[in-house]
């Protein structure tokens, strides 16, 4: 007899090798794998177009990761707030008067599981100036960053090691950027 439970866990390995399927079948392959933590935030860079995040969320589901994202408040409203929270997103308010870091860490100090994916840039415009506030998050949740780059050149997906803040912020964020290198987004220019 098949219970509940293992329906569930059928559903789940069919969507992976769905997804894992979709990839495959327009080029793309991965290289690594998620870290095996409960909580960590995940770094995704070149950022330079919206498919970025439509690849991010087949990625998320070929590799079975209940990945959170954060977007603009205004995208969590009817018709499709339904659509962005129900694929793990949170809605943030962008004004400056309002600290993310410390809201974000709240959150993932509550839940038992968290993983989080920003894009660095904090934008799609072509910036190789990088947001802190992902570092802060990682070093005040005392949780580490997994680096992945989407490829588009090479169709390659990257994940990188798991990696720990240190107390030198410059060289954790040139090392960081380091593996970035050669990649191309997108758009590429």
């Amino acid at each position: 007899m098949i219970k509940s439970s293992n329906i569930a866990e059928m559903n789940n390995t069919g969507i992976k090798y769905l997804f894992q399927w979709i990839l495959s079948a327009f080029g793309w392959t991965i290289k690594g794998r998620p870290p095996d933590e409960k909580k960590y935030i995940v770094i995704v860079a070149p950022h330079t177009s919206n498919i970025d995040f439509f690849l991010g969320i087949v990625v998320k589901f070929a590799m079975g990761v209940k990945a959170n994202f954060l977007a603009k408040k205004i995208l969590f409203y009817q018709p499709w707030g339904w659509i962005f929270s129900g694929l793990g997103g949170y809605p943030v308010k962008r004004d400056k008067h309002y600290n993310q870091v410390d809201q974000i860490v709240k959150i993932i100090n509550k839940n038992d599981r968290f993983v989080l994916a920003l894009a660095p840039e904090g934008t799609r415009s072509n910036s190789q100036q990088w947001k802190t506030g992902f570092y802060w998050i990682s070093k005040l949740a005392k949780i580490s960053i997994t680096m992945v780059s989407f490829d588009y050149a090479k169709k390659k997906i990257t994940f990188s090691e798991p990696f720990y803040p240190t107390e030198n912020m410059e060289e954790d964020f040139l090392a960081m950027k380091s593996f970035f290198k050669d990649v191309k987004g997108f758009y590429r220019e």
